[in-house]
């Protein structure tokens, strides 16, 4: 029989669901559950009429640079996800919630194939896109930026020590607030800024579905961190919050390089000022659900953004989501041994 681990990274798989000690992240499953899309429910005819008819070039180069980074980015996340998160934190209810994270993660990249597809007719420009990580260098610096924080904790079998356990809390840390938290949110940022212009509801109706996604993803990797900061708070010290520090300042760097090859050609209504300052703004929100000081004390300048704010996952699970959600029938009460 599995004894129950003491801390939520002690090495080992346990498999005892009962008594549930981590029912925060059951909940978390069943909220994920109740909200499935499919990419086959998105229309994306009316975008190809904009496509063709009332895009500049340079709204078309945004275009192709952010779904070529799509297509690569949700990979990254889904290997980080086996290789490291299922292995290694310790809870049957979170393996769980991210055996779900893994059907949406793979959800998001079939939707981000369709989109090239169906965007980027020409063959050569779309092998390109999809080899984005070797041919197009700001997405390259993104990647390397990503790899830098996943390639000692792949090589890592079994969580052993405190050492281990901050490489480990290092990597979370990153992918929730600089890859899924900052990367996936400048991303979004540009998609509703076309929107904002009445262009690509296709495009915009499926990044809604994949922001409440996304915005869940986080919310999960915060409830870990907090759960791990509870049980062992000493893991939190000032060595690793310069380290988080540094890493969010390295990723705002990464994505403002991004965002002055995004908006290179001159997209009128959208500069590259405002786009940094939007990512400091977000990276600041990150900085505080790490319980850590605000580097760059900038206010949101996106008036567009304002439905999406960043603000509003403080209590994504305590609203009620009728965007999307099918029924699911079932309860499970928490306080059960058998």
């Amino acid at each position: 029989m599995t004894s129950r681990s003491a801390s939520l990274l002690d090495s080992g798989f346990d498999l005892t669901l009962r008594p549930m000690r981590y029912p925060r992240f059951y909940e978390m499953y069943r909220a994920a559950i109740k909200n499935t899309w499919t990419v086959e429910e998105i229309d994306f005819q009316i975008d190809l009429g904009h496509l063709s008819q009332r895009m500049t070039a340079a709204d078309r180069h945004l275009i192709e640079r952010l779904v070529a980074f799509f297509a690569t980015g949700d990979s990254i996340v889904s290997n980080n996800l086996v290789i490291s998160l299922y292995r290694h934190i310790n809870s049957p209810e979170a393996r769980m919630y991210l055996s779900r994270q893994l059907y949406e993660e793979a959800l998001h990249i079939q939707f981000y194939l369709t989109l090239l597809d169906n965007y980027v007719p020409d063959q050569q420009r779309r092998a390109q896109a999809f080899a984005a990580i070797e041919n197009i260098p700001s997405i390259r610096r993104k990647a390397e930026f990503c790899q830098k924080w996943t390639d000692e904790v792949f090589g890592l079998q079994r969580i052993e020590s405190d050492a281990d356990k901050r490489r480990f809390l290092l990597n979370l840390t990153c992918f929730a607030s600089c890859i899924e938290g900052l990367f996936f949110f400048g991303a979004f940022a540009y998609v509703y800024f076309l929107r904002s212009r009445g262009l690509l509801p296709g495009l915009a109706a499926g990044t809604n579905w994949v922001f409440r996604d996304e915005s869940a993803h986080m919310a999960f990797a915060f409830e870990v961190l907090n759960t791990v900061r509870r049980e062992e708070p000493h893991l939190f010290d000032a060595s690793w919050a310069r380290q988080v520090q540094t890493m969010i300042e390295e990723a705002v760097e990464c994505e403002a390089a991004f965002a002055d090859d995004v908006l290179s050609g001159g997209v009128v209504g959208l500069t590259r000022r405002e786009m940094r300052q939007y990512l400091e703004y977000v990276a600041d929100q990150r900085l505080r659900a790490l319980h850590l000081p605000t580097r760059y004390n900038v206010r949101n300048p996106f008036a567009f953004m304002e439905l999406q704010d960043v603000q509003e996952l403080t209590n994504f699970f305590e609203r009620r989501v009728s965007a999307y959600q099918v029924g699911v029938q079932g309860e499970v009460a928490f306080d059960e041994a058998f």
